[in-house]
């Protein structure tokens, strides 16, 4: 396990599930762009209510950023060659919406 941050478009929709105990999670895909220029799709689960939250609120192709434990993995494709890909368990994200929030609660700040 790695702890990391990864900066993407969300591919798809994010989806929340109750798990076993009766607790929420959510789950999305990511991609994101490799030191190469490939495209990898990392698959986020998110068990925090705000990061939860987050997720939630964001639609395809939205920029985040996601702070987390990730676990590269291996996959064979259809055409059996074998492709990487990345599990996170997310613990905070951050969007455009957090980044201007943020910004303009220090603006108000400086401004006093």
């Amino acid at each position: 396990m790695i702890d990391a941050l990864i900066a993407g478009k969300l591919y798809g929709t994010s989806k929340q599930g109750i798990g076993k105990t009766e607790n929420t999670y959510t789950t999305a895909k990511v991609k994101v762009t490799a030191g190469n220029g490939d495209m990898l799709l990392c698959s986020v689960i998110a068990f925090d209510e705000k990061a939860q939250a987050a997720l939630l609120a964001l639609e395809d192709g939205d920029s985040v950023a996601l702070s987390g434990s990730l676990t590269p993995k291996v996959y064979e494709d259809k055409n059996g060659a074998t492709r990487p890909s990345l599990d996170l368990v997310a613990h905070a994200i951050l969007t455009p919406y957090h980044v201007k929030c943020k910004r303009q609660a220090i603006n108000d700040e400086n401004s006093d």
